[in-house]
């Protein structure tokens, strides 16, 4: 619930009690990854496999990490390792979105290999927001030879 990091989370603020039901329908997901360092949740994601004639495909999201990891690597190495994984799991097609006016995470997202694909118009609105917010679909193709 980072001022830094919740406008790009898809939840709006809440208290630590109210999130922490967020916090287990993700965990009961079984599809949400969380990072400690030092004992301490510093980063999640979300890597949920599409059904059937999509079952290639994965979908990130939910992606946060603590505001003092910011510029740590640490992302970078989360989707990094949960590509590889993906990767081995027959995964050959990423997605995941990212907000329009997150130029951060969209560089970001570039340089590991993320192309823009479309724009979601009017995707959501923020609660503390009066506009609505576009997201863009963003999306990286795994060659056959390897994730890299």
């Amino acid at each position: 619930m980072a001022d830094e990091v919740i406008p790009y989370l898809g939840f709006d603020p809440m208290s630590r009690a109210s999130f922490l039901g967020v916090m287990q329908g993700l965990v009961a997901s079984r599809a949400f990854y969380v990072v400690e360092r030092e004992g301490r949740v510093r980063g999640f994601y979300r890597a949920s496999r599409g059904e059937g004639r999509a079952r290639h495909v994965a979908r990130l999201g939910t992606l946060a990490v603590a505001p003092e990891e910011q510029g740590s690597g640490l992302a970078r190495s989360m989707i990094e390792a949960a590509i590889a994984t993906l990767y081995a799991d027959g995964v050959t097609r990423i997605e995941l979105t990212v907000e329009a006016d997150n130029p951060r995470a969209q560089r970001f997202y570039g340089k590991l290999g993320f192309e823009l694909e479309g724009t979601m118009r009017h995707a959501y609105r923020r609660s503390d927001d009066s506009g609505y917010v576009d997201q863009l679909l963003m999306a990286r193709l795994l060659s056959a030879a390897s994730p890299g």
